[in-house]
């Protein structure tokens, strides 16, 4: 049964659903909880098909949110479900105009008495703060999805930042069955982990939140590696003996490989979303470990930040110290050229002389002064035999008297 309302109001769709109980036959006391699903006109058919999937095992009372233009004209419309593949209620509420800055107001007479109520943003949390925030008031648990945004590793900063008490995300739901596998595999073969490697491909944030988690259990760093996908494809943890290895390439099945032991098949298939919010309604408490993991996360973060920086800096000082050592030269030159303009030229001119002729001398070659000492020996040589023959002749004179 589908009753369409037009331009209507929350008290015209609560007695709509009240007669369309009344003429199913069927009273509203077996549903369990209410979930409301924020979401655009691009993805509400196929958040609508998940939720009344996972419905089928938690009967609920389904509100439809989906956000228009604001710049239209305020307007409520309203389409009441009751029995369309569903054990529960389903109602599309589409807001337009100012209204859509205030769904709280609206949705809030439309709950369920006295049951939990779950928000699912299957896209991205709404810019508008105020508009999430009221929404989440309302709320016992508050799903989102890092993955359906543009950004998967800022929006899951954000919500590390921004995190409350009843906050999840389906990033963190789809590595259930992986974290059971590891530890798993650890029970099994209780040895010391020396290294962890997790290949995913790029921009996957299950991948950051698993990396996060196993560095906060093992108390090791986590390499982190690019794959061709599809999603988180390998986990790999090192031991003296082997390593402990889960690899899925294909998304479907996944070898198990523990040292010592031969290698198994399990079945790790990459699950549809309306499993993943079947698993989060089964819980209405806080997940103390989500939260842990996301602290984890934003620590690892701001390691890489600051190994980033820290080259940068070294870089900045050496070229500080560089730019200090010419500045310092510099103004060393321009003392000694004052002091060289202070002196007369009396007093410049013998130095200088003394510096030119040093500077002739230093630039003679190797060559000339080799040929300047030969021509300097022989001179001596013709002083030395000139010498001997006056003597010679002195002596003949002496005699020959």
């Amino acid at each position: 049964m589908i009753i369409t309302l037009s331009d209507t109001t929350s008290a015209k769709i609560s007695s709509a659903l009240l007669n369309a109980r009344r003429s199913a036959g069927s009273p509203a006391s077996g549903m369990v909880l209410t979930l409301i699903i924020v979401s655009d006109e691009e993805e509400y058919p196929a958040a609508l098909e998940s939720a009344m999937a996972a419905g089928r095992e938690h009967p609920c009372r389904i509100l439809l949110v989906v956000t228009g233009n604001g710049r239209h004209t305020a307007s409520l419309d309203a389409e009441v479900r009751i029995g369309e593949g569903t054990s529960g209620e389903v109602v599309v509420v589409r807001m337009r105009g100012p209204l859509a800055d205030h769904p709280a107001s609206v949705i809030r007479p439309l709950l369920l008495p006295d049951s939990p109520v779950v928000v699912w943003w299957p896209g991205s949390v709404p810019a508008n703060r105020d508009t999430s925030e009221s929404l989440a008031e309302l709320s016992n648990r508050r799903i989102t999805d890092a993955a359906a945004a543009k950004q998967p590793r800022r929006e899951l900063t954000r919500r590390a930042e921004q995190i409350t008490s009843g906050d999840t995300d389906l990033a963190w739901t789809r590595l259930t069955t992986w974290r059971t596998l590891l530890a798993a595999a650890l029970d099994q073969f209780p040895a010391r982990i020396t290294a962890v490697t997790v290949e995913s491909e790029r921009g996957n944030p299950s991948s950051e939140l698993l990396a996060a988690w196993l560095e906060s259990r093992l108390k090791l760093p986590v390499r982190l590696i690019t794959s061709a996908g599809p999603g988180l494809t390998a986990v790999r943890m090192a031991t003296a003996a082997g390593d402990i290895a889960i690899t899925r390439p294909d998304g479907l099945l996944a070898a198990y490989a523990i040292p010592g032991q031969p290698e198994r098949m399990v079945a790790l298939k990459r699950r549809p979303t309306s499993e993943l919010i079947a698993e989060e309604l089964r819980r209405m408490d806080h997940d103390v470990v989500y939260e842990e993991t996301l602290r984890a996360f934003l620590t690892r973060r701001a390691g890489k930040r600051t190994a980033k920086k820290t080259p940068t800096k070294r870089t900045t000082a050496a070229r500080t110290a560089t730019k200090r050592t010419t500045a310092a030269r510099t103004a060393t030159k321009r003392t000694t050229a004052a002091r060289t303009a202070t002196k007369g030229p009396e007093l410049v001119e013998g130095p200088a002389r003394k510096r030119t002729a040093k500077s002739a001398t230093a630039k003679k070659s190797p060559a000339k002064k080799t040929a300047a000492k030969k021509t300097a020996a022989k001179k001596t040589a013709a002083k030395k035999t000139a010498a001997k023959k006056t003597a010679a002749k002195t002596a003949i004179r002496k005699a020959t008297r």
